[in-house]
């Protein structure tokens, strides 16, 4: 299997092909050795990479066995994996990886009475607990990453949550386990040395004085194999000792798990602290009152408009009850006894679900320092005697500021375990090498306060290099022995845990160009660097997720395909490996990016949603430039990209009539369709007979005649987008009655007549360059935007607001204005003139009252208004008109030109039925449906024969009907 110095022979390419041919031949599941799932599986959650050869998906325990079987022959390691979220790099491997949430991801039964669930290992935890829950159950640990973590990982890890002070680490939870050994043996592992292979049990018993003295008694320790489980005291539980051994014994098949009580009621006690020192010396004191969370948190994680109470840093404590009244008396007393700066207890659950949510997502946002730096894992959650963490806590601050690092601490107080993103320099030799000084030296202090490397997500590469300081060298040997019984081979998962790579090996960022990379947009948050842009993704996958809560939006492709290279971690791991170039050899003009790319809605719920804020809707628009740069483009591009030119020459022409009376004719519309690269289960767009613009010439020339005075309130300039302009005029001019009842004095944006523009007809007028940017034609973008720039800067003199109808182009003109241009000042100017419709009146009429239309709404809110305008003045708004009920999350799935391009029908279908269609069809019978944006609109009327309307509309109407 490997070489006198451990290491593996590199496979040729014959034996690639064999190992394929062999593996495809004997698995009922997938293979797959193409490029796009090589490079889609070279990492994980962690600094770590490694180029596999390619990934089965088995559909059960005979394709696992199978799968070992053609590797073992062909001397290939394997690598088991769930969700991909590991933090410490063991995911990752050079051999087979294998992928157990394809197919063996389901719950095999579950038995209320005997709270217990048989499980498969690709079962992802949520669905376990939604499975529970309606018998009151759930399962103990949990994880931040339960939305996508799967119980085969937890049991490979070993993995806690936020919930392990009450119900423990995952091996407290589990009965039995289904494993096949790397030489294809099954055993079902249990106490009383149940399922253990043949001299496992003589190891242990022959070490009893190393098993008793050599392990640190804490509540998370994870490092290293639990060899300790097997003494007898401990009911040689052999089940227990093969929870967190990471892959590396044997592969997890079927697990049989305890299931625990859930309190009816959940209270939530927020306890302020000076700092997290503070709140780390009083977390022990809490954990005689039985909470089920103690969780910590520091100012520098937390938003200022969290709405926490007074502190540097915070305990977040639950408590369950019968009851609501019991649960928060028990929160209440767990403040009386708290020697706090101030606190808060939450009971209502959208409240304590808006806090859990800030604490989930704390492994992404700490990947940035509070002053912007990259911060990475490495030294990600060591665990110490929850007495001791307050002082340990002090003494890992001056390490870090030895070594001139910074990071946030934070993570389960009540456990003594702390998460912490550092930021190591991991690009340049002098950085890594301050890295490998850092760990060895952290890993000193952690021993010296009676901890453990890991307390959660077990050692991988990351730290098992270290496990001697901490273990000492005779029970690192025994580990080794262990490793030998159950794999003698070494083809599971080597290189972890026994006989460890180092740890500042494989790092991810060394393939990357050293230079950046040339590109078109800004990328301001990673200093113009392409490449930082791309490091943003560091793999937690909450774009993975199965199901959105709220007003979520990220990722609607993955969740409509379930595939990987459809989620945005996916996608940002093939831009990765585009520039390594070594998976992906063709660079921009690779294919394997852009069919990953073809899929995503650019709905931009990334921006908002990832917690390291990953922006693929311009990644994509960045790549699409550079890959069809002097080349013929899809032929959509050119319909739909270029949009505002042909809807202009119709207006400029006036043939409107024409042009719908030939949509409305099959043969001509499904000629048109296929020229232009549109699906042909798509109706074609009709454009207005009378654009607004038009209108408002006419409106205003009817008001000179008839000398009929403008409000004198606020002057706002009102964008008149392509869609408003061309489609839906009818928005514009529900616009202008509404701002002009609230008192506002409306103008229309600097034109210029069409004769006197250098550039096509549609460029006379001002256009956020929308169409050109969401297909890649950034030249165009620019040219078009600098041209607006040039008609726009009267209204910037004068320091005007421009209130735009459209979600997404008010979203371009925000976001993708000021990264094209960030070269011109006045770029940045109109993107922070930009206002929506609901802000316009609420900031300059705040004392206007909406008509009272006291009715029901359903609808969408629109995914760009999500990621990037917000929507709290809509709520207002709404709120103030009697609009009852609330907007559905998630995207329409037409996404502008999108769900229009041929090849997109299913997914944009699938995107539509997955919220909007359900709550607009689930809705009351005399609800108004709204929808802001045009796709919105025609999606509904395409799929549900609904007519949409925009807030302005609506709104209108009531001003008519008082």
């Amino acid at each position: 299997m490997t070489d006198p110095e451990g290491r593996r022979p590199e496979a040729t390419g014959a034996d690639i092909g064999a190992l394929h041919a062999e593996l495809s031949a004997a698995v009922r599941g997938a293979v797959d050795f193409r490029t796009t799932a090589r490079a889609l599986h070279t990492m994980d959650a962690s600094n770590y990479r490694r180029v596999p050869l390619g990934v089965a998906a088995p559909r059960d325990a005979d394709d696992v066995a199978a799968v070992l079987a053609v590797c073992r022959a062909h001397a290939v390691p394997v690598v088991a994996r769930g969700g991909g979220t590991s933090i410490a790099g063991q995911a990752t491997g050079t051999g087979v990886v294998l992928d157990l949430t394809r197919f063996m991801n389901g719950i095999v039964a579950l038995d209320p009475e005997a709270r217990k669930a048989v499980v498969r290992p690709g079962l992802v935890l949520d669905r376990l607990q939604e499975a529970a829950a309606p018998h009151g159950l759930r399962f103990g640990p949990d994880p931040s990453t339960h939305s996508r973590c799967t119980l085969g990982g937890m049991i490979g890890n070993n993995a806690c949550g936020s919930h392990s002070v009450a119900w423990g680490t995952t091996a407290d939870n589990v009965r039995e386990l289904s494993v096949l050994t790397a030489r294809g043996e099954a055993l079902t592992l249990g106490r009383e040395g149940k399922g253990a292979p043949e001299g496992l049990l003589a190891l242990a018993g022959g070490e009893l004085a190393l098993l008793r003295t050599g392990y640190p008694a804490l509540p998370r320790r994870i490092s290293g194999y639990a060899l300790d489980a097997l003494l007898p005291e401990h009911g040689r539980d052999v089940a227990r000792s093969f929870c967190g051994s990471e892959g590396t014994l044997g592969v997890l098949t079927e697990a049989v798990v305890d299931l625990v009580e859930a309190p009816r009621a959940q209270a939530l006690a927020v306890l302020g602290y000076a700092d997290e020192s503070a709140a780390a010396q009083a977390a022990a004191g809490l954990l005689p009152w039985g909470p089920l969370t103690v969780e910590g948190m520091a100012a520098d994680l937390l938003p200022a408009s969290a709405g926490l109470p007074r502190g540097g840093a915070w305990l977040f404590v639950e408590t369950g009850g019968a009851s609501e009244a019991e649960a928060r008396a028990r929160a209440e007393a767990i403040v009386r006894a708290a020697d706090v700066t101030d606190a808060l207890v939450i009971t209502d659950p959208a409240g304590q679900r808006a806090l859990w949510r800030l604490r989930e997502d704390a492994s992404g946002t700490a990947t940035r320092t509070p002053d912007g730096r990259e911060a990475w894992p490495g030294w990600e959650d060591c665990a110490v005697p929850p007495a001791r963490l307050g002082e340990y806590l002090r003494d890992f601050r001056r390490l870090l500021a030895e070594h001139g690092l910074h990071g946030v601490p934070y993570g389960h107080f009540g456990d003594g375990c702390i998460h912490v993103r550092i930021d190591f320099d991991l690009l340049s030799p002098a950085g890594v090498a301050r890295f490998r000084r850092f760990s060895e030296e952290a890993a000193a202090l952690v021993v010296a306060h009676g901890g453990s490397l890991s307390g959660e997500h077990g050692d991988g590469q990351a730290r098992a290099e270290l496990l001697p300081t901490m273990y000492g060298p005779d029970l690192v040997a025994l580990f080794e022995r262990a490793k030998g019984v159950w794999d003698p081979d070494d083809l599971l998962n080597p290189g972890m845990l026994v006989r460890p790579a180092p740890l500042d090996a494989d790092l991810r960022f060394a393939v990357l160009p050293r230079e950046p990379v040339d590109v078109s947009f800004g990328y301001p948050a990673d200093g113009g660097d392409f490449s930082a842009a791309v490091r943003r993704c560091v793999g937690v996958a909450k774009c993975r997720t199965t199901t959105v809560s709220g007003a979520g939006v990220m990722c609607p492709s993955f969740r409509a395909t379930g595939e990987e290279e459809h989620s945005t971690r996916g996608r940002a791991r093939l831009l990765h490996e585009m520039l390594a170039g070594e998976v992906i050899t063709d660079g921009w003009r690779s294919t394997e990016v852009r069919d990953a790319l073809d899929l995503c809605l650019s709905c931009k719920g990334c921006r908002t949603d990832c917690p390291v804020g990953v922006d693929m809707a311009t990644y994509k628009a960045e790549f699409l430039h550079h890959h069809y740069a002097g080349r013929r483009r899809p032929a959509a591009h050119y319909a739909m990209g270029w949009l505002p030119v042909w809807l202009r020459a119709v207006a400029r022409t006036r043939t409107a009539p024409v042009a719908n009376a030939l949509a409305a004719w099959a043969p001509a519309a499904a000629l048109a369709k296929r020229l232009a690269g549109i699906a042909p289960e798509r109706e074609l767009p009709r454009p207005a007979t009378e654009t607004f613009s038009r209108w408002w010439r006419r409106e205003a020339a009817r008001r000179r005649r008839a000398g009929t005075g403008t409000p004198s309130g606020d002057r706002v300039v009102l964008w008149p987008d392509t869609f408003t302009e061309h489609l839906s005029p009818s928005v514009g001019r529900a616009a202008v009655r509404v701002l002009e009842a609230a008192g506002l004095r409306v103008l229309p944006p600097p034109t210029v007549r069409a004769r006197r523009a250098p550039l096509p007809a549609s460029h006379g007028r001002v256009c956020c360059g929308l169409t050109y940017v969401s297909t890649g034609q950034l030249d165009r973008a620019r040219a078009v935007l600098r041209r607006t720039l040039d008609l726009m800067e009267p209204v910037l003199a004068a320091g005007l607001p421009v209130v735009v109808l459209e979600p997404s182009c008010a979203a371009a003109l925000r976001t993708d204005l000021p990264q094209l241009l960030h070269d011109d000042p006045r770029a940045a100017r109109l993107a922070a003139a930009v206002v929506t419709f609901a802000e316009a009146l609420e900031r300059h009429a705040p004392d206007w009252t909406p008509p009272s239309l006291d009715g029901p709404v359903v609808g969408q809110t629109h995914c760009h208004q999500h990621a990037v305008l917000g929507d709290a003045a809509d709520r207002r708004l709404r709120a103030a008109a009697g609009l009852t009920g609330e907007l559905s999350g998630g995207c329409c799935g037409l996404a502008g030109d999108f769900g229009f391009t041929k090849g997109h029908y299913e997914v944009s279908t699938a995107c539509a039925e997955e919220q909007l269609l359900p709550a607009v069809r689930s809705g009351p019978g005399d609800a108004v449906v709204l929808a802001d944006g045009f796709s919105c609109r025609t999606q509904l009327a395409q799929l549900a024969g609904r007519r949409a309307r925009h807030l302005a509309e609506v709104l209108a109407d009531g001003l008519d009907r008082t």
